[in-house]
């Protein structure tokens, strides 16, 4: 909301060439407790007062000598082009109002005044008018704390996965219904994709094979969405070598609803085959 404190406080320029006017609004707004009233008797000077103060609240007389208050309106339009045009027009002529507003200005008063309408209008106007900057300056703010946190996010997502490109050969996500979405790193061939069942072990069809009872318990873990850490399996390569993986791996939610998998694996057959060789040894 608006404070009262706030309205009186709002910037006011009076334009109207006839100096007796413009001492009137002026008296009667320094009554009220407006304190920052600002007049000229020069149409032209309107344009570059306003792009240098842009006051909360215009009060455009209509007829003046030179400028009308319609030429003036059209000059501020090319300022505020996409913005709210404080004007309050003043005119004794009643086929104005309609033009008036149709030309930009947001509200009219009649000559001669009558103070209580110029005061009660003055005091809509300027509320209209500073409730508006205030959502303005909102969409503003928020505008650039979603900059900021999309930035933020993006940064984090970077850091996540040069973190994982260090700590492992592999990373993987899956959506809800096992599709990979984002690989780094030979997923599809450290995982096993597009397997071919045999009666002791499982081939993904390029001559590798593995555990089948290792497989299974992979396959189970994922099948019941649950996280598994550095769940170590093996397999045989096409040269009759043993190689071992090790993977690690979540189920995603999203508001409690699965989404997907996302994990990390390596290649970790010399950490295991120096082990061996080392509890060998003893």
């Amino acid at each position: 909301m608006i404070s009262k404190q706030e309205i009186l406080n709002a910037s006011i320029l009076i334009v109207d060439d006839q100096q007796s006017n413009v001492l009137l609004l002026e008296e009667m707004l320094q009554n009220a407790s407006y304190t920052c009233i600002t007049s000229t008797n020069d149409p032209y000077a309107v344009r570059e007062l306003y792009r240098k103060n842009r006051y909360d609240l215009i009060l455009l007389d209509l007829q003046m000598p030179g400028m009308d208050g319609f030429q003036v309106m059209k000059d501020l339009e090319e300022i505020e082009t996409e913005g709210y045009l404080p004007v309050l027009v003043i005119t004794a002529q009643p086929s104005h109002k309609l033009q008036a507003l149709a030309s930009g200005a947001k509200d009219f008063v009649a000559k001669p005044f009558d103070l209580v309408e110029v005061q009660t209008r003055i005091h809509n106007m300027l509320e209209v008018r500073l409730l508006y900057k205030k959502l303005v300056d909102h969409n503003q703010i928020l505008e650039q704390t979603v900059l900021e946190r999309t930035a933020e996010l993006r940064e984090s997502e970077t850091r996540f996965r040069r973190f994982t490109e260090l700590s492992s050969d592999w990373y993987w996500e899956q959506d809800k219904d096992g599709n990979f979405t984002n690989v780094f790193g030979p997923v599809a061939e450290m995982l096993g994709i597009l397997l071919i069942e045999t009666e002791d072990n499982t081939s993904d069809g390029q001559g590798e094979v593995w555990n089948k009872n290792e497989r299974e318990i992979l396959e189970a873990n994922l099948a019941a969405r649950r996280p598994f850490l550095d769940f170590v399996y093996g397999r045989t390569t096409p040269n009759g070598s043993k190689q071992y993986l090790m993977v690690s791996g979540e189920p995603t939610f999203d508001a409690g609803r699965f989404t997907g998998y996302r994990g990390i694996g390596k290649d970790v057959t010399e950490s295991i085959r120096s082990n061996g060789e080392s509890s060998a040894n003893r």
